[in-house]
């Protein structure tokens, strides 16, 4: 099992295998669209990834930037956006602390599995480096605008919770020194087989929860993704 930051820098496509896997009944676009209208809505994006939310965003937008760290995970998104057909979209290196992107100048920012990493790869000052990133979210939107971050709240789990106590104690400091709110949703994998479940699990996650695929004896394995947002006066 590579680490996440091995992950990121060179195994793009194996990660991209496995969360074309998830959410496959569309809440989390939904739920999204429930916290800020998207029609004619220009996005920016931070830890874009492999661009699985972009891809979800293009059809119902005016325009997105998407921004990651890694040139290799935007490689493969940008192989896959080009097959939807869209145009109104931009991918780009960038860290999350410094967008290249001008103030009050979009109506969404959203973050979607990013910040939570900071917990473990700044865990003494994960606040001042998430901080960071939420002070870019708000300092690019429009007024009346919103900042989305999605994180998990527990893969193999069908009722939300934190997975471990750091997430727990920053999805609480989102909620009582940074002034957002909450809601959560479901958002399930469905895998072609068990196997291809746990092997995709192995990859990303570890044994344990592969066991918990291949124990469950179901190509659709449960989970809980959190949606903060704040909305810009």
């Amino acid at each position: 099992m590579p680490t996440f930051e091995q992950i990121y820098a060179a195994h793009a496509d194996d990660y991209d295998r496995l969360v074309d896997r998830e959410d496959h009944r569309g809440n989390m676009i939904e739920a999204i669209r429930e916290l800020h209208p998207l029609d004619g809505a220009e996005v920016v994006e931070m830890g874009a990834g492999t661009g699985r939310i972009t891809r979800q965003l293009v059809p119902l937008i005016k325009h997105i930037r998407a921004f990651d760290a890694s040139e290799h995970m935007l490689s493969v998104a940008r192989k896959r956006m080009e097959t939807t057909g869209f145009t109104n979209w931009s991918l780009e290196v960038a860290d999350n602390a410094a967008l290249p992107v001008a103030d009050a100048s979009v109506d969404v920012s959203i973050a979607g599995w990013s910040f939570g990493h900071q917990t473990e790869w700044a865990e003494d000052r994960w606040r001042q480096t998430i901080g960071a990133g939420i002070d870019e979210m708000l300092r690019v939107l429009r007024p009346g605008g919103t900042a989305i971050i999605l994180e998990t709240l527990g893969t193999g789990s069908r009722q939300p919770a934190p997975p471990n106590e750091t997430l727990g104690a920053y999805y609480d400091w989102l909620e009582k020194e940074r002034g957002f709110s909450s809601t959560w949703i479901r958002t399930d994998y469905q895998f072609e087989s068990v196997e291809e479940g746990a092997e995709l699990f192995r990859f990303f996650f570890g044994d344990g929860l592969a066991q918990l695929v291949i124990d469950g004896g179901s190509p659709i394995v449960p989970e809980c993704t959190g949606l903060w947002y704040r909305h810009r006066a």
